[in-house]
């Protein structure tokens, strides 16, 4: 089983850049989108066959939003975390499967000057909640956009960037608890190399990437009991069509 994340900054606009292309070749069984920014019937996917499409788009037209895609039968599915507060950005959307859960995650943003640290923090606590829950039934397997460099290793600037939005002391404290709670990063699991990242800013125009200055924000996270299963799990830098890129796993 092949799944794969991928924040694609706007679905509308990531068509005509390569996800279209990305979608086409049919290589997943599950593709999970984040910051979709667009609601269903202002993205016609109905030329993407065998797939089933389950949308969370956000009450603000144009902004977040989440989606997955799948051709393995679903048994069932969720969305939001079930607290009003947190379910307005559409930002979670949780599939069963025979024997697992998926949840497809794009973490609010602390902001600038970290603005939104403390619902960020509050977001995270509730997240976690949400996924010590589903593993009451069936292991889970979390992806997306967690908006946050957890190691040094994780960004190619650590110094110049502690205090920022995405590597603050107190957002990689939280993700700690990730760990702690016996939740695997998997990517780290397959690949301790440093230069790993799969987000690049645009705010000079495309020569970060070109460089790879870059952050690690997006991840797979499963269940220590799914680590027999895991077989791989592949940055793939070499897909454009945002200022992300596709993170692929593969499960047995």
């Amino acid at each position: 089983m092949k799944l794969s994340t991928w924040n694609v900054n706007g679905i509308r606009s990531a068509m005509d850049k390569g996800l279209r292309d990305y979608l086409k070749t049919g290589a997943a069984d599950v593709i999970c989108l984040q910051e979709t920014k667009a609601q269903p019937d202002q993205c016609d996917l109905s030329w993407l066959e065998g797939y089933t499409a389950i949308w969370n788009s956000a009450e603000k037209k144009g902004y977040s939003g989440t989606l997955v895609l799948s051709r393995t039968p679903i048994v069932g599915q969720s969305l939001g975390l079930g607290i009003a507060e947190h379910d307005k950005e559409g930002r979670v959307i949780t599939v069963e499967f025979a024997d697992f859960h998926l949840v497809n995650v794009y973490t609010p943003n602390s902001q600038a000057e970290l603005a939104r640290l403390s619902y960020r923090l509050a977001w995270d606590e509730a997240f976690r909640a949400h996924l010590k829950q589903l593993e009451r039934t069936k292991p889970v397997l979390v992806c997306g956009d967690l908006n946050c460099a957890h190691k040094e290793i994780d960004l190619a600037n650590p110094k110049s960037n502690r205090k920022n939005p995405g590597f603050s002391d107190e957002e990689r404290a939280s993700f700690d608890r990730y760990i702690e709670n016996d939740i695997l990063d998997v990517f780290r699991e397959f690949d301790p190399n440093p230069g790993r990242y799969t987000w690049w800013t645009m705010r000079t125009g495309g020569s970060a990437r070109e460089k790879n200055i870059g952050w690690r924000l997006d991840y797979w996270l499963a269940s220590k009991a799914l680590r027999p299963r895991l077989q791989s799990c592949t940055i793939r830098s070499d897909i454009y069509g945002s200022d992300h890129c596709p993170v692929e796993t593969q499960l047995v």
